[in-house]
């Protein structure tokens, strides 16, 4: 029978949450080459590697996220322990680990997963941000509960999961008042030659919007290609174009950034899906955001 070293498992597992070797071993109190070697030791006895070299710093392999997850959940236990020999309340609130797409923006993830949030029963909400493919391969791995993606996964994909939409609507075009007056009138014909703000080329958005404007053979003066929807958003507050944006965030964006809606239209939609490995959803809150989406209350 093989026997786990939980000593370096310990050892990883500071390493990982600290970020590097020096910081861990001022934390574990060791000399920089002891844990190194101890944990060399640990990735031998698995047969696997867990961190890669990125620059000056240490970055988990795919093995390494599976691992450190495992480790968190043991050393939760282990202080649960403690705590209860001490007599101290051990059970803590339900963790909702979240895979969040890039390309989402975040105004609507944020409406999204305030519902987990407003359960009577307490959740301690994990979000993760990256590209979806590389969500999709951890949600697989049962690494997230959940994923929060702009597109649903296709039926091509090698990734068994099931698709719930979440939110659909019509996107607008958002400006900063000055801006938005002189544009106005003529939508959507007054964006052409118009300074405009994009997604990158990467999202479903950027796609239906080029379609979009050469049906009408409109040509924005494209400004700035932007993934984070934050900093796109940003940019349009500072005044410097025109930017997409789903329209039931019209209100937020008006509060919070001081833009004006130019126009929407029918024909472009901006949709949300969340994505789990289960078609029956056993986790309390990723049921309670699929029912708040279904009785109209993320809108």
């Amino acid at each position: 029978m093989e026997w786990l070293n939980y000593h370096h498992l310990l050892y990883f597992y500071t390493v990982a949450r600290e970020g590097s070797v020096k910081r861990a071993g001022e934390v574990l109190q060791l000399a920089q080459p002891t844990l190194s070697g101890q944990i060399r030791k640990l990735e031998e006895s698995l047969g696997e590697t867990l961190f890669e070299r990125e620059g000056r710093g240490l970055k988990l392999t795919e093995s390494g996220h599976l691992v450190y997850r495992y480790a968190d959940e043991i050393f939760t236990t282990g202080r649960e322990l403690q705590d209860a020999l001490r007599g101290r309340p051990t059970r803590g609130p339900a963790r909702l680990i979240v895979g969040l797409a890039d390309v989402v923006p975040k105004l609507l993830a944020c409406r999204v997963l305030e519902t987990a949030l407003r359960l009577e029963e307490p959740v301690q909400l994990v979000v993760h941000e990256g590209r979806t493919e590389d969500l999709l391969t951890d949600l697989a791995q049962q690494r997230y509960d959940m994923v929060l993606a702009d597109a649903p996964i296709g039926p091509q994909s090698r990734i068994k999961a099931h698709n719930h939409p979440i939110a659909r609507g019509e996107v607008g075009f958002f400006a900063r008042p000055d801006l938005q007056a002189t544009l106005e009138g003529d939508f959507p014909g007054s964006l052409d030659g118009a300074p405009f703000l994009a997604p990158t080329r990467n999202t479903t958005l950027r796609h239906d919007l080029d379609r979009f404007f050469e049906a009408l053979d409109i040509r924005p003066r494209l400004v700035a290609e932007v993934e984070d929807s934050a900093l796109l958003k940003a940019f349009g507050a500072h005044g410097h174009g025109v930017f997409p944006a789903p329209m039931l965030l019209a209100d937020e964006l008006r509060r919070r950034h001081g833009v004006e809606p130019i126009g929407a239209s029918e024909t472009l939609q901006s949709s949300l899906f969340l994505i789990t490995v289960e078609r029956r959803i056993g986790h309390p809150a990723v049921a309670a955001i699929v029912e708040a989406a279904r009785e109209g209350r993320l809108e």
